[in-house]
């Protein structure tokens, strides 16, 4: 799964990288964001491809009663999208979630109690995009609209699964060849592993952390 990304690059520079304009709330920009907490991601969504917004991370259905719903929905599996209540009414509410990288852990023993953290990332590309649906949510306590999303995953390939060894999952994660084609209603399956395998860099930061304490 995918819960830990990094958003480091500033309004302006992902205005540069996608041609189009950051508007409203500021997004969360740090080398480690838990999605846990729920913070704001930029994101491009499919109906309006001039601007960047922030949305929450942590997708809201309409029939979500509270916010503590979303602490469930920070991934969703595409593969099971249209029979999941959670997303089956949303399957074409696409977007682009924009970062610089993400974070997984890699276990070393069978219990997890020892782990390598990896940064990963699309070789080449200082800025990439998530595939991820989303949703404008109402709050029924208080009538405010939240603009909420989730990070889509597939099965991993090969780099991943030897990453990710416990689920064997990894994120959509879109070249910039592609990217804009999610926002299309392509069917997902299309952009599922092994019918799409972009490349990718990953970098062992615990090893790097280690290292330089000696």
């Amino acid at each position: 799964m995918c819960n830990y990304v990094r958003i480091k690059s500033t309004p302006r520079e992902l205005e540069q990288a996608y041609q189009a304009e950051y508007i409203g709330d500021d997004y969360t920009r740090d080398d480690k964001i838990n999605g846990f907490a729920n913070p704001k991601l930029p994101v491009i969504l499919d109906h309006d491809t001039d601007h960047i917004v922030a949305a929450q991370w942590g997708f809201l259905p309409t029939w979500a009663k509270d916010s503590e719903f979303a602490k469930k929905t920070l991934n969703a599996r595409m593969e099971e999208v249209h029979q999941k209540p959670t997303y089956k009414n949303y399957t074409n509410n696409r977007c682009l979630i924009l970062v610089n990288a993400f974070h997984e852990w890699k276990w070393l023993d069978d219990k997890g109690k020892r782990k390598d953290n990896y940064l990963i990332k699309i070789k080449d590309q200082e800025i990439f995009a998530i595939g991820g649906l989303y949703n404008i949510w109402v709050n029924p306590a208080t009538d405010e609209e939240i603009l909420t999303c989730t990070i889509g995953t597939t099965e991993a390939n090969p780099l991943m699964a030897e990453i990710h060894n416990t689920k064997h999952r990894m994120p959509i994660l879109l070249n910039n060849q592609i990217e804009y084609r999610w926002l299309d209603d392509i069917p997902v399956e299309d952009f599922l592993y092994p019918n799409y395998n972009p490349e990718l860099s990953a970098q062992n930061l615990t090893n790097l952390e280690v290292n330089s304490l000696f």
